[in-house]
């Protein structure tokens, strides 16, 4: 028995795979998955579908070659049966759920990297998983980023005062090591923001000091420039202190690949999964 959890994700999903022998097609019914993905209510897992099946249009595919509406008949408790409804998913539809759930569930994490490894190695997906933690967690950090611009311009602070309180976040975090220094030490062109190349932890770091900031801009009415950069700075160096309770200095750990062709790389790889999914049947050809 392993106690490795990601081995033991994989082997209940892949228990749960079935197959059109005839078409060579994997699909999974969406009632195995709904438990496996955290949704206790077959309403709330309908509602995620629904998205999911948006997207699929959206992108450019047809949904009907993905998600296909059936009826099944489970036996009840008192020997009874009757007949519920279901879909048959292909192996993109259940990448398009499962990117539609929240990446901080570890089973939505593992689920989003299962579905889009063609081979579903342990290690590919692992290193899948590692992926997309970055790209999620750098989502994360542009839309606390976001957020704090809009608060502080409320605040009296334009986007030069922002460029500034930015900065001066980043020197205390990576200890007095400026934006700039930093670049210069990672190799980075001027125009790119540093964020995209820093590891994750590093990234969930700033992510971390800046959403303590949004809150105590917002808790303490902090007003101008000068009072927000100096709440900025000291929640920066709180982070900073907190890494190096473990050993951990930001400005020692190595780059990481350009975050912009990683999300390339992703785009492609979906392309990707959508072909090798291939087709359901028509309807009454599942046979």
């Amino acid at each position: 028995m392993t106690n490795n959890p990601i081995q033991v994700l994989k082997l209940h999903f892949d228990g749960l795979a079935q197959r059109i022998d005839e078409q060579g097609i994997e699909f999974w019914f969406a009632r195995d998955l709904m438990e496996p993905l955290g949704y206790a209510r077959w309403e709330n897992f309908q509602t995620a579908i629904q998205r999911a099946i948006e997207s699929c249009r959206t992108t450019g595919y047809s949904p009907d070659d993905h998600f296909r509406g059936v009826t099944k008949m489970v036996s009840l408790g008192s020997g009874a049966e009757r007949l519920i409804d279901d879909f048959m998913l292909t192996r993109y539809a259940c990448y398009l759920i499962a990117q539609n759930g929240d990446p901080r569930k570890p089973s939505i994490a593992f689920a989003q990297s299962y579905f889009a490894v063609q081979t579903r190695k342990q290690e590919l997906i692992e290193d899948r998983m590692r992926l997309q933690a970055r790209l999620d967690v750098r989502g994360r950090l542009r839309e606390s980023e976001k957020i704090l611009s809009q608060n502080i311009y409320e605040r009296g602070v334009d986007d030069a005062g922002f460029g500034r309180i930015r900065a001066q976040g980043d020197a205390a975090l990576f200890g007095g090591h400026t934006t700039q220094m930093m670049k210069e030490r990672y190799g980075i062109v001027q125009s790119r923001p540093l964020a995209d190349f820093l590891p994750t932890l590093t990234i969930a770091a700033k992510n971390l000091a800046t959403e303590m900031t949004n809150h105590n801009v917002m808790h303490d009415d902090l007003q101008g420039e000068r009072a927000i950069n100096r709440e900025h700075v000291q929640n920066n160096r709180s982070v900073r202190g907190m890494l190096g309770q473990r050993g951990i200095k930001p400005e020692q750990l190595s780059a990481e690949e350009d975050i912009k062709k990683l999300e390339r790389r992703v785009k492609s790889d979906e392309k990707r999964l959508e072909r090798q999914s291939g087709k359901l049947p028509k309807p009454g050809n599942e046979d």
